[in-house]
């Protein structure tokens, strides 16, 4: 047996509905103000700050959209600043759309002083994205330790996770949550959050029962998030307890997440109830349909994985992850075309994915604990 995760966070948190419901009267304030006077200090800032949260926390991909009319009135009121430049940079970024994230930063860079958010969001874009991961690591360990920060911290887990130094990244996930001293449970909530994910994901042997225990720390910080459920919700399911990935997704279903509807349906059908299943996996496929036609780049994975379980549209899967593969080279986007790859019948689209991998992660001890390097060991085959 594993024992409950011991975090030992200092301060009292804030209650997790009641900082969902500050966060959505802060976010309508917000607006509010923009609306009355666009150019305010910070006021449009805030405003990013406050869609980002609820776009991360409680799913409402409707975030997206309200970003995209702040930058477009941006655009018409003062369009040649650097500062509306950060703000389209940030907004691009939260979308996946990191080449133009890249350009609206080069554009805020050559007309401001420097800028420690131009700053940070450089290197959340280069980690996103998979490159100069190395250089990145010093620059997340030095920044750790000036500040001993969680936000300074989970990225680095992170980082230490994409590279394949998973103990390590534990080590610094839970050095966050003992010494955080604020109140949000959102930041709590969300190096749990992590936490599930190395150990029920990254790690090449799964701890389904630890990444379990830490979703459902992470939900009891935040019971509205969403991820969070999803994700705990698949372990069930994985587990033999369709009921309780049914009581988990059913508080968050009127959002509307497609992925919601798709665990839904698979816990649905594994009760045999196949009516109610099938109407949740259309909704699911429509509902990813919807969001790729509005955010191709930021929804292509997840959109990805959904058509490829039980080959549902696995033509469909493997277009939208070379899609995702051509925006970012991360080890994740590798894996996930070339398994669309083989499960596609496309042995030469797989071969070339699996070699153009290896040149370019070869050298991490990520790589060693990859399936795509024992497909490179075992003959270019890879078993999806």
């Amino acid at each position: 047996m594993i024992e409950a995760p011991e975090i030992g966070v200092v301060y009292p948190l804030t209650d997790g509905e009641i900082a969902v419901n500050n966060l959505e009267s802060a976010r309508q304030r917000a607006w509010s103000r923009f609306w009355r006077d666009p150019l305010g200090l910070g006021f449009a800032e805030y405003i990013v700050e406050q869609e980002q949260l609820t776009a991360q926390f409680v799913g409402d991909s409707s975030s997206l959209d309200r970003l995209g009319m702040l930058t477009n009135n941006l655009d018409r009121i003062d369009a040649e600043s650097a500062r509306t430049a950060l703000i389209h940079a940030q907004v691009a970024s939260m979308t996946h759309r990191f080449a133009d994230a890249r350009s609206y930063l080069a554009k805020a860079a050559a007309s401001r002083e420097p800028c420690d958010v131009a700053d940070r969001l450089s290197l959340s874009i280069d980690q996103a994205c998979g490159t100069r991961l190395e250089s990145l690591l010093e620059i997340r360990h030095s920044m750790a330790g000036a500040s001993g920060h969680l936000e300074d911290l989970v990225p680095l887990g992170a980082l230490l996770a994409d590279l394949g130094k998973f103990d390590e990244a534990d080590r610094i996930y839970r050095r966050g949550l003992t010494e955080y001293c604020g109140a949000s449970p959102f930041a709590v909530a969300w190096s749990c959050f992590q936490l599930g994910v190395l150990w029920g994901e990254l790690v090449p042997e799964v701890q389904t029962d630890r990444a379990a225990l830490w979703y459902r720390k992470a939900i009891e910080y935040l019971p509205c998030y969403l991820k969070a459920r999803v994700h705990l919700a698949e372990i069930c399911l994985h587990c033999g307890r369709e009921n309780d990935a049914e009581e988990l997704l059913y508080p968050v279903v009127s959002i509307g997440d497609p992925e919601v509807f798709w665990r839904l349906a698979d816990s649905l059908f594994a009760m045999r109830r196949f009516g109610d299943a099938e109407v949740y996996m259309e909704a699911a496929r429509s509902g990813f349909e919807f969001l790729l036609r509005k955010h191709l780049l930021a929804f292509a994975d997840h959109a990805a994985e959904f058509y490829l379980s039980g080959d549902y549209d696995v033509q469909r899967a493997f277009e939208l992850a070379s899609i995702n593969l051509t925006n970012r080279q991360t080890l994740r986007a590798y894996e996930l075309a070339c398994a669309t790859a083989i499960r596609a019948g496309k042995s030469d689209a797989s071969s070339a994915i699996l070699a153009a991998a290896q040149e370019r992660w070869g050298g991490t001890l990520a790589f060693r604990v990859s399936p795509l390097s024992r497909g490179r060991r075992n003959g270019d085959s890879l078993r999806a």
